[in-house]
């Protein structure tokens, strides 16, 4: 294209030099077809009633044929008229893609519409190496590196051209083997049990884990250089790493090259800097002892330590550095913590954000962390945590925002995402023993953002008709003292089940009170009331049917029952979210006592444990 303009603006120059100037007197335009004039007149950079000048003409050339619509562009002179004449590129008419199995036809069109490659646009052949290029790109992305890509340019009738790229995707390339050289300490199985990249397994088909990515691959290298960090190689490096593929473009080989190094152990470990807290309260927090093995992780863990106790004591922006002075002659290592507490700094402000239906002070009551108070890392993530627990957010993040012009302020932003906290099902079935069965059951954890819970139930059968109501204030008092109630009727026809002949109607309720005792744990109290009452036909009565236990149980107790129960229970939740947790532990031991008098006297125990850990980064 370069060499074309060259060319182009040499000849213009030449025909021009001819003549001698001029004064435009009208400028014609030949050769368009979709092109307006008024586009072309838009990048001339002379109008009528110039003097043209040879420079003038080259200024016309090259400003059109960077506008990109033109192949051709040649100016000339008739009888002080300034004609220029253009040939213009070709319009794409239409672009049909074949073959693209793996990438949607409708999402390609309009990403390269998006870079100025789709119908009614320009064709330029350049764009069109271009866009191969680019999806060339993108098989290798999935491991396709087999990939051909061919296109087909046909011209069409009033300058246009439909384009056609075929895609022959190929097979996806998988790792046929991975080979670590260099290594003596460890085994290559006990070097790569953590890799992401692998040579497959009977669920790879599923995980993909062994189809190559520069991504994946780069990760596996720093879960390398981390498992020797840990175990006192400080001078581990992987000094290089080779990619190959087969000629079929189907199998992919990975060799790493590393030097191990030698061991080494601490020596001396003491902290220096401005100690703002005492040595003797920072020094237990560190986890790497003298004659250990060096350990990057056992060095993390004690600068994050010691960056969250000095954020408790309101230095959010503390920064601590280990640097390490190594022996290579004795191979020991001596380590110094240097801390810089930076400038102590109170909470000016607590934002929220994301909560559109949950009301503020339902995420405010649950905070640790309050305004105009010192910040502590601490309880901004005990504040995270407790508003995980609610369940009603998907996601919650907090963010420690420097006030501008101030050294001494904060502000906190929390952005929540709601997710739905209520449910609602209903059903209708049939059975032979219940006949036709209905049921709805309305759950709302959080009724019209207030953070109240509301249930309701029905059930109906031809043996059992069931209605339940509860309704729970998590936050009855400002100390956090919940209080709830629950009621119910149920009426039960067993003759209709064909078990006995006999009726019971129930109706009843209790009131619950949870009571706080630490950050994780409540008592739970309650008393209940139950009133029953038992109908027996006649004939069951006079004990002609059925078995005689059951009117020997009414002749002893009678038909009429009052029961009154007393509630006692603990409860402790560590969990890290309610909805998707994957640490801590939820536990709920509970008694119940019916009161002796009248009324039948009966006990219950329950408990119920959940706990939760972290396999993995995917699983839990």
């Amino acid at each position: 294209m370069n060499k074309l303009l060259t060319i182009l603006l040499f000849f213009s120059s030449i025909a021009l030099a001819k003549a001698d100037t001029f004064t435009i007197e009208d400028i014609r335009v030949e050769g368009l077809q979709r092109i307006s004039a008024g586009t072309v007149f838009n990048y001339l950079p002379v109008k009528v009633g110039d003097t043209m000048t040879d420079n003038d003409a080259k200024g016309i050339i090259r400003s059109l044929f960077k506008s990109k619509y033109f192949n051709d562009v040649q100016v000339e002179e008739v009888d002080n008229v300034l004609v220029i004449k253009v040939q213009e590129r070709p319009a794409i008419s239409s672009i049909e893609l074949v073959g693209n199995k793996d990438m949607d036809s409708a999402e390609l069109l309009k990403s390269l519409r998006g870079i100025g490659f789709g119908e009614g646009q320009v064709y330029e052949k350049a764009m069109l190496e271009r866009v191969e290029l680019e999806l060339e790109r993108q098989y290798f992305s999935r491991g396709k590196y087999g990939v051909t890509i061919n296109s087909e340019v046909t011209p069409l009738s009033r300058n246009r051209v439909a384009i056609r790229i075929t895609m022959a995707e190929g097979v996806v390339a998988t790792i046929s083997d991975i080979n670590i050289v260099g290594n003596h300490a460890y085994s290559q199985k006990e070097l790569t049990v953590d890799f992401q990249t692998s040579t497959g397994s009977m669920l790879s088909f599923l995980t993909k884990d062994n189809q190559y990515s520069r991504q994946k691959l780069s990760a596996d290298l720093e879960t390398l250089r981390s498992f020797y960090l840990d175990r006192g190689y400080v001078d581990f490096q992987v000094e290089s790493t080779q990619v190959t593929i087969s000629d079929d473009k189907k199998h992919m080989f990975i060799t790493i090259n590393v030097s191990e190094g030698e061991k080494y152990k601490i020596n001396q470990v003491r902290l220096a800097g401005n100690l703002i807290v005492p040595e003797d309260e920072l020094f237990p927090l560190v986890t790497i002892r003298e004659n250990s093995i060096f350990s990057r992780k056992a060095i993390t863990r004690t600068t994050e330590n010691l960056t969250n106790r000095l954020g408790n004591d309101g230095y959010a922006f503390a920064n601590v550095n280990a640097v390490p002075d190594i022996n290579r002659e004795t191979r020991e290592v001596d380590l110094t913590f240097f801390v810089d507490p930076g400038r102590r700094a109170y909470v000016r402000r607590i934002n929220i954000s994301g909560n559109s239906k949950t009301r503020d002070e339902v995420l405010r009551r649950e905070f640790r962390q309050q305004e105009s108070a010192w910040i502590s890392t601490e309880k901004v993530e005990q504040s995270k945590t407790r508003v995980s627990r609610l369940g009603y957010f998907e996601n919650v993040n907090v963010e420690t925002n420097p006030v501008p012009g101030v050294q001494d302020q904060v502000d906190l932003d929390f952005g929540v995402e709601e997710t739905p906290s209520g449910s609602l099902s209903a059903g209708i079935g049939f059975s032979q023993s219940d006949g036709i069965i209905f049921n709805a059951n309305v759950t709302q954890k959080n009724f019209l953002g207030s953070g109240k819970h509301v249930r309701f139930g029905f059930n109906n059968s031809n043996i059992n008709t069931v209605y339940s109501f509860g309704y729970t204030n998590p936050f009855a008092t400002v100390d956090g003292i919940s209080q709830g109630f629950n009621a119910f009727y149920r009426k039960t026809d067993a003759d209709e089940a064909n078990i006995a002949r006999y009726t019971l109607d129930a109706y009843g309720g209790d009131v619950t009170f949870g009571i706080p005792i630490s950050e994780d744990n409540r008592i739970n109290l309650g008393v209940g009331y139950e009133h029953t009452e038992v109908d027996l036909p006649n004939e069951f009565r006079n004990g002609r049917t059925l078995i005689r236990r059951y009117q020997d149980f009414i002749d002893r107790e009678g038909d009429t029952f009052n029961t009154v129960t007393l509630n006692l229970g603990w409860s402790s939740d560590s969990r890290n979210n309610a909805l998707l947790p994957t640490s801590g532990i939820s536990q709920n031991v509970s008694a119940e006592v019916a009161v002796p008098g009248p009324s039948l006297q009966y006990y219950k125990l329950k408990y119920k444990a959940n706990a939760y850990h972290p396999i993995n980064d995917t699983f839990t």
